[in-house]
């Protein structure tokens, strides 16, 4: 499992960690691979240029609540996290 990225800076000791990243670090690998075709599929529905703000606003409406009854919370902000690391590939 790849490690979340992070930023470190050595004067203050603190540690940065991409919560996204570490988010999708954390899901088993069959619900990565889930989450990342639903957000490959999601997309090209929505985004088809692949345009990173595209991506980071439907990721962001996401995150914010703004979902159907069928899907919960914690797989909207898993779903989220995806649509990001697409937006982060480019």
């Amino acid at each position: 499992m790849a490690r979340a990225k992070t930023q470190s800076n050595s004067s203050d000791g603190c540690e940065v960690i991409d919560f996204d990243e570490a988010l999708l670090d954390a899901c088993p690998a069959a619900l990565l691979v889930e989450l990342m075709a639903e957000a490959e599929l999601l997309a090209s529905a929505f985004a088809p240029r692949r345009r990173r703000d595209d991506l980071e606003a439907m990721a962001a409406e996401l995150s914010a609540g703004r979902r159907d009854g069928e899907m919960n919370r914690a797989r909207a902000r898993r779903l989220a996290a995806a649509l990001r690391r697409l937006a982060r590939q480019g």
